[in-house]
């Protein structure tokens, strides 16, 4: 008799600890030793089941979420997309489901998640003397190149720019970021059409000069005798009269 009584007790205690360590069913959780019913996405427990009620669930409220079967308390608090982060609210939350962010205008994802972005970082600026030879998306980087001879870009360009061929004069040569810079003609060479101008009208000026002055000396002697014949350089005297006059 005490025989069975020493190996029953040991018998009932280990069935005990078998019974508390089974599972519970996949739409269950476990709460002291009972598997209580799991509340549905978007709902959190009120009470935990017992022997003799099920477990008692109310709604997500006031920007929290589950988004799966579960035997919480307290429900999620819900992302929030941070601009200063480089994000933007691509799905609002919902009791059943968290906030999904997208990136910014200009800025590409670091840290993806299955449907949006945790953290996103602006695109790279291309420098002066580069292109822009793959333009930045949602999820990679601007890609710049270094202009080739004989081109330019501020940074700003899908491609290069050939520099422009002076027609005349090139002031300033074109750089990898800069067009060439064209001119007219130099200043010797203006200076040279200048010089030649004034020695021709000098010069005008000159042999008006001398024949005004010898044409007085021959209408003043001969103008008693060839009063017909003083016509023609009387002519030519006024029109440089008048040219030296201008």
């Amino acid at each position: 008799m005490y025989f069975f009584l020493y190996f029953q007790i040991p018998i009932i205690l280990v069935l005990e600890s078998i019974g508390s360590c089974i599972a519970c069913g996949r739409a269950e959780y476990r709460i002291r030793d009972e598997c209580c019913p799991m509340c549905s996405p978007g709902n959190r427990v009120h009470r935990h089941c017992t022997e003799f009620t099920s477990t008692s669930c109310v709604p997500c409220v006031d920007s929290t979420f589950l988004d799966e079967p579960n035997g919480l308390i307290k429900c999620k608090v819900c992302t929030n997309c941070d601009p200063g982060l480089g994000l933007k609210v691509k799905q609002p939350c919902t009791p059943s489901s968290d906030t999904v962010c997208g990136t910014l205008e200009g800025f590409y994802c670091l840290d993806p998640t299955k449907d949006g972005c945790r953290a996103a970082q602006r695109h790279s600026g291309c420098e002066p003397g580069q292109y822009i030879s793959h333009t930045g998306t949602t999820s990679t980087d601007t890609v710049c190149a270094v202009c080739p001879d004989k081109t330019h870009s501020d940074g700003s360009l899908t491609s290069c720019q050939p520099h422009t061929e002076c027609e005349f004069l090139e002031i300033e040569p074109g750089t990898p970021w800069s067009d060439s810079e064209c001119g007219v003609a130099s200043l010797p060479t203006a200076g040279i059409i200048a010089g030649v101008l004034f020695f021709l009208i000098g010069t005008i000026d000159g042999v008006c000069i001398f024949m005004r002055r010898r044409e007085i000396g021959r209408n003043i002697k001969n103008l008693g005798k060839m009063t017909g014949i003083v016509f023609v350089p009387f002519i030519v005297f006024i029109a440089c009269d008048i040219q030296f006059t201008l």
